[in-house]
């Protein structure tokens, strides 16, 4: 499939084997100054549907692009239960929280003294993950099957959340955002234009 977290965070998980919904995913930004950031990315595949990916892997062979691999880049953990998980992590200056693609899409704009706003621009979401395609009533059921009861969560945090419009945490130093598979696909995730968050750093 080729799509990545860098251009579209949906994306990522929209692996070359199609399974999309075997996988729960997390992207943790946390602002540690005016400059500086760290982002942490978790994956975790189903049991059944990694030892798939694992088969298909296998009879794919070497020739099949990297990219196309689950967690081809990250820190791959096989659990005890056959699951996967897959951790992502890069710290240092914005423009480098990249998670190792060619750009990135969650933004650091400075909001005044000591704060940084964080934002990610949801639209891309929307039409790469396939809101606009027309499917038959077979491949809407067997994806929706795939997507049941998956999401992407997105958490911004720092000192403390000045402003936001994503659920602020009862510390008032982080704020979340559930995004189900499902309301991404036939529509109905009610997004504004962009997640944001206001982080004091100092």
């Amino acid at each position: 499939m080729g799509l990545n977290w860098a251009g579209r965070l949906a994306g990522v998980v929209l692996l070359a084997t199609g399974l999309t919904g075997c996988i729960d995913a997390k992207v943790d930004v946390t602002v540690t100054s005016m400059t500086n950031a760290k982002a942490v990315m978790t994956q975790v595949m189903a049991p059944e549907f990694y030892a798939m990916v694992k088969t298909n892997a296998a009879q794919t062979g070497a020739g099949a692009p990297a990219e196309d691999e689950f967690c081809s880049k990250g820190e791959l953990t096989e659990n005890k239960d056959g699951s996967a998980t897959c951790v992502l992590s890069e710290e240092g200056p914005f423009a480098g929280l990249s998670m190792g693609n060619e750009k990135q899409t969650i933004t650091f704009t400075p909001a005044g003294p000591g704060l940084v706003r964080v934002a990610l621009p949801t639209a891309d979401m929307k039409s790469e993950i396939g809101v606009d395609d027309k499917m038959d009533e077979e491949t809407r059921q067997m994806i929706e099957a795939f997507f049941k009861d998956h999401a992407i969560t997105l958490h911004f945090a720092g000192l403390e959340v000045t402003d936001t419009n994503m659920t602020l945490s009862a510390d008032k130093k982080s704020a979340e955002q559930m995004i189900p598979f499902l309301g991404l696909i036939d529509g109905t995730a009610d997004l504004p234009d962009e997640l944001y968050a206001v982080v004091r750093v100092q």
